[in-house]
């Protein structure tokens, strides 16, 4: 693109615009996002299929793909993967697979392999910890077409094939370890009837194990006779398996078949993300709702009818004697805005909230518009990642705003806080995990190089952001107090059992879990089975129910609390809504002893260590969300009364 001048006297803001349009054009190119743009194929070229980890359902530890001693190519060339992909354990490398576009092939031989006792031991281990081969073509993933037994029904589609299976011999007990040792791959494609391209729509295979067989010594040019393409001889079934031992030859063979397909490019992904039980989620959406309607009645209730008349026959009041007859909120005027104990805690983790709410607000928003697609792999990861490093800023000058208001004066401190105390916990767990895996030698390890870019990214990009936001935030004039607050303390008399702290912070941590528990189980599915999860609008609309209800339950208890003549709502109104992560965790306990087959110490350590951090992450975005709730209700109702 050419820039060319009409006049020697530009506006400077028109050069300015020129400079930031040219870096946008190049940044674009950074970050190009693969998968988007659609590649076009003539019949004969060649398609490079790409080989990614295998993966375990019952393990969760990732590995690459020639860990096992498949047919290599012969040179090993890994692509280039985004930070996310690392992250998940994506290790993308080339194959000996040799596809060319429309012309199918029959009985290709891809290589023949002698087991030793190490192999055939890896291989067995593999099979049955029930790993899976994923493959790549044109950016889509290899799938296994799953047809259900009732007629009507969508084809489900597996991600990857099965390494193996278990099994018996016709009239004995002894359990065998197969392979499946022969591919018939399927290509779907959309033609373009007037250029005669077409562009890859389906990449499905089904997978068999076959005992190959051949006549005289094994070249080059020998003919299989269990499969043969010159006499029109198929693999069709798994009736003569291919055993796994030591010492034994195994054949790898694999099949070639295209399919026209009505399927346009840009659909390619929908009979993957196939919805099939959406009326759970519009169950899960309504189910919320009738939460939030119920909070909100009692909220409006409180606001309307309690507060109006409360506040209406408080202003009226003309004497002393009258006022010290009143009971209820409006006593302990002079000590609700008392700093609490561990103020600069408080400060620190509303900061993170923040910084967390940007965070998932910005990804759940990019996700919605599509954005961040599964054609896109650790899109999400990245994505998340770069924004909560960016948004530091919003961490830092949200605490040290509330550190200022405390009548705090070391912001610096506060900020350093904000930014190292919850990273910090979350990166020793992660570095754990981390440690864990590499002992297994898993690929899921992540290596020394990315774990220093994300040290990188949190000093060098998200610490300063934090202090640039709290330099902000203190610069700004302090948060003034509807009323002022005594110098002595009141005492707080005895509580009835309901009013109890514990209690009612565990209660006020159920509804806003009831409101997204049943996406959380497609979500844990998503995450821990190994399926896609792209059903974001649905999950935005949950979000925002969350924080609705986080809100409204903080509110409302906040109000039952200070009626009792309970002003220490600080840190209560953070952990009321807060307290729903423990019911997550709890939760999480309860899906992996019903739903997973996990039987591995390491992988129990690791789904465990992984759900910690998700609802430590979850307890600091809800406790926020009610913190800043109840923040805003009681300014709110007690700069509405009169104070003598």
């Amino acid at each position: 693109m050419e820039y060319r001048s009409r006049s020697i006297h530009k506006s400077t803001s028109i050069m300015i615009s020129a400079i930031l349009f040219l870096f946008l054009i190049h940044t674009s190119h950074c970050f190009y996002l693969p998968g988007v743009a659609p590649e076009d194929f003539q019949k004969g070229d060649p398609l490079k299929v790409k080989v990614n980890k295998l993966t375990s359902i019952k393990t969760q530890l990732p590995y690459s793909y020639y860990s096992l001693p498949f047919c290599p190519p012969k040179k090993i060339v890994d692509s280039a993967e985004n930070l996310g992909e690392v992250l998940r354990g994506d290790r993308i490398e080339n194959s000996p697979y040799v596809f060319k576009m429309r012309e199918p092939q029959m009985c290709s031989v891809l290589c023949r392999i002698t087991l030793d006792a190490k192999a055939a031991k890896q291989f067995q281990e593999k099979i049955d910890d029930e790993y899976r081969v994923n493959m790549i073509l044109d950016n889509l993933p290899l799938v296994v077409p799953i047809r259900r037994l009732d007629q009507g029904s969508p084809t489900v589609y597996q991600l990857g094939y099965h390494v193996g299976l278990k099994g018996q011999y016709t009239g004995s007990k002894e359990e065998k370890i197969f392979i499946h040792n022969h591919l018939a791959f399927t290509v779907k494609y959309h033609r373009d009837p007037q250029t005669d391209s077409a562009r890859i729509v389906g990449f499905e295979v089904k997978p068999y194990s076959i005992k190959h067989e051949y006549e005289g010594k094994w070249s080059e040019n020998t003919r299989l006779t269990t499969c043969d393409p010159h006499t029109k001889h198929t693999v069709v079934n798994s009736n003569t398996p291919q055993e796994v031992e030591a010492n034994k030859e195994i054949i790898f063979t694999y099949d070639v078949e295209y399919q026209e397909s009505d399927v346009k490019w840009a659909s390619r992904w929908d009979a993957y993300l196939l919805m099939s039980d959406d009326q759970i989620h519009w169950f899960s959406i309504v189910n919320s709702l009738m939460i939030v309607l119920f909070l909100s009645g009692m909220v409006a209730m409180i606001m309307l009818r309690t507060l109006y008349r409360d506040i209406s026959k408080y202003n009226e009041l003309e004497t002393q004697e009258e006022a010290q007859e009143e009971t209820g909120w409006k006593l302990v005027h002079g000590d609700v805005f008392r700093p609490p104990s561990n103020s600069d805690l408080l400060c620190v983790y509303v900061g993170t909230g923040i910084q967390f709410l940007g965070m998932v607000l910005v990804t759940m928003i990019f996700a919605v518009f599509g954005f961040l697609s599964p054609s896109n792999r650790g899109g999400l990861m990245t994505a998340m990642l770069l924004l909560w490093v960016f948004m530091g800023i919003f961490a830092g000058y949200a605490s040290s705003r509330l550190y200022k208001m405390f009548k705090g004066t070391e912001w610096k401190k506060i900020s350093l806080k904000t930014a190292c105390l919850f990273p910090g916990i979350v990166f020793a767990i992660f570095f754990v995990l981390n440690a864990l895996i590499w002992g297994q030698k898993s690929s899921g390890a992540v290596p020394f190089g990315t774990m220093f870019a994300l040290v990188v990214m949190w000093f060098g990009i998200s610490v300063p952001l934090v202090f640039v936001g709290g330099y902000i935030g203190f610069k700004k004039p302090a948060i003034e107090d509807p009323v002022k607050t005594n110098k002595i303390p009141r005492q707080i008399p005895e509580q009835a059992w309901y009013m109890n702290p514990i209690f009612s912070i565990l209660i006020g941590g159920i509804l806003p879990f009831g409101a997204v528990f049943i996406e959380l189980f497609f979500i844990l599915t998503s995450i821990w089975l190994n399926q896609f999860y792209y059903i974001f609008g649905f999950l935005f609309l949950v979000f925002i129910i969350l924080l609705i209800t986080c809100a409204e339950i903080t509110i409302v208890l906040c109000y039952f609390q200070l009626c009792s003549e309970d002003y220490l709502w600080w840190w209560r109104s953070y952990l009321t809504s807060g307290s729903s992560a423990l019911y997550l965790f709890l939760y999480a306990t309860f899906y992996f002893f019903t739903k997973l087959e996990i039987t591995k110490l390491v992988s129990g350590m690791l789904y465990f260590g992984y759900m910690l951090i998700a609802s430590y992450a979850f307890f600091v975005l809800t406790g926020t969300i009610g913190f800043y709730a109840c923040f805003w209700f009681t300014r709110l109702i007690y700069s509405s009364v009169k104070i003598d």
